[in-house]
């Protein structure tokens, strides 16, 4: 048998199982949207199989004529944990990634006509590029950080994690109320305005500025049909 082996969290999308997201998690987003601002944070999930590292392709689901980008910080849980209290909760985190919550927004609009689960609009194969790994002694204010997207070279995204409606220690806990948290799980916490189309082809970039790790250094992300 032997050891098993190590789990690197730098590369936590190869192993890590949950994707938590959070819709709605800044004002002006929620207004692009029509969305009143939520009261409690509002959760769905996409399965593990939706990670797509750097230098991979973002698969657009043959059923959407209507791909947009959400621009997203992610946490990255460092250890387990249940019903973790806010205080506390920074001492679960391992560190910080930037994610791309891709949503089918055509068929994100019937479902909640219907009043149906976000399910097949958000959690489709490679829904969710994933940056490189930034460690949290990068980033010492997780809250203090401005995002940003572009589509073949212009700015699309731009925003602020300080804007957040619920802070990340209150995410944490609240959704480890709900379910436990494991090592290498991630929180998505929410896109700012700016979220649109993509077609076949165009290329993603994202950063956070002042982090070089995630910035525009990084090779775009090409998308292409199933």
């Amino acid at each position: 048998a032997g050891m098993a082996a190590p789990r690197p969290l730098s590369r936590f999308w190869e192993w890590g199982k949950n994707i938590v997201c959070v819709g709605r998690n800044y004002a002006d987003h929620a207004r692009e949207m029509q969305s009143a601002v939520p009261r409690e944070p509002v959760l769905f999930l996409k399965p593990s199989t939706a990670y797509a590292p750097e230098g991979s392709a973002i698969l657009m689901p043959a059923y959407t004529r209507n791909l947009h980008h959400e621009l997203e910080l992610a946490v990255v849980m460092g250890r387990r944990g249940r019903a973790v209290p806010e205080a506390a909760a920074m001492d679960y985190v391992a560190g910080y990634a930037l994610c791309l919550d891709m949503t089918a927004r055509d068929v994100q609009d019937e479902c909640k006509k219907k009043g149906l689960p976000w399910t097949l609009a958000k959690s489709f194969t490679a829904s969710c590029p994933v940056s490189a790994f930034v460690p949290k002694e990068k980033i010492p204010d997780p809250h203090n950080l401005k995002l940003w997207l572009k589509v073949n070279g212009e700015l699309r995204q731009e925003g602020d994690t300080a804007s957040m409606i619920f802070s990340i220690p209150y995410l944490i806990s609240y959704v480890s109320k709900i379910m436990t948290l494991e090592e290498g799980d991630i929180i998505l916490t929410g896109t700012p305005k700016g979220v649109g189309p993509v077609k076949e082809n165009d290329e993603i970039q994202a950063g956070i500025h002042g982090v070089p790790k995630v910035s525009s250094a990084t090779p775009p992300v090409r998308l292409q049909a199933w």
